[in-house]
């Protein structure tokens, strides 16, 4: 049996590339070993049957960030009963626009950057990416959101203009936002820097019921049409 070495280097003895070229392959889920493609350029090769893939580009993987559709009842932790058993690539939107190529490096290493309560559906945003994650922790609080609340009961003119404006939730004054109707039984919120459990405060203390709340975007990125259960990349021309 041949001796074990690195595919990098074995690689490169198939196609006289350099070493970072190499890498660059490698990571970029363009090499297979015995058909399956190996993203590590450590990885121990002997016998096995290298191949690079046609079309293979030598180009270094920026960090990507996913938009993920969080269907009710899955919290937002690292249980068993969480959204983190929908980042694999089984969950993968089929339509996704991005054109990003799925990599398993891309399930990786991600930081979820918008939580949401458990009954509470919609946009999620995980990232890999420094910038995102900077973004969001430095200035998420004032990324408008956009909300579907659907209740029970009745709200007159005065009731919305008092869900728009001068509500206190846990001793902080919030800011004003705009809320409208979109049907008989359901509420639009834009609305910046929600905390949990606000909206549900809200509607109760007007007297409606919440039947379910849907988070649609955050500030100029949004769901579409993301069916739930399922995630996309976040494109290079989109921003948040």
């Amino acid at each position: 049996m041949t001796e074990a070495e690195r595919l990098s280097k074995r690689l490169i003895q198939l196609t006289s590339c350099s070493r970072r070229e190499a890498e660059l392959y490698i990571e970029g889920g363009w090499v297979t070993v015995n058909g399956q493609v190996v993203e590590e350029p450590q990885h121990p090769v002997t016998d096995e049957q290298v191949v690079l893939l046609p079309g293979a580009k030598a180009e270094t993987q920026l960090p990507v960030t996913l938009l993920l559709h969080k269907p009710v009842g899955l919290g937002c932790g690292l249980g068993a009963n969480s959204t983190q058993q929908l980042l694999s690539h089984a969950h993968h939107w089929s339509e996704d626009p991005s054109g990003i190529r799925p990599l398993q490096r891309h399930l990786r290493r991600l930081e979820l950057l918008t939580p949401l309560e458990t009954d509470a559906s919609g946009l999620l945003v995980f990232s890999q990416s420094h910038a995102v994650q900077r973004l969001f922790k430095e200035k998420g609080a004032e990324l408008e959101q956009e909300y579907l609340v659907d209740v029970a009961g009745s709200l007159d003119e005065k009731g919305i203009k008092r869900l728009s404006f001068g509500f206190s939730y846990k001793g902080t004054t919030l800011p004003p936002c705009k809320v409208s109707w979109q049907s008989e039984t359901r509420l639009r919120f834009a609305i910046k820097a929600v905390q949990p459990g606000q909206l549900r405060y809200m509607c109760e203390h007007v007297g409606l019921q919440v039947l379910g709340i849907r988070r649609l975007r955050f500030g100029r990125t949004g769901l579409a049409k993301l069916p739930a259960g399922q995630w996309r990349y976040l494109g290079l021309n989109e921003k948040f």
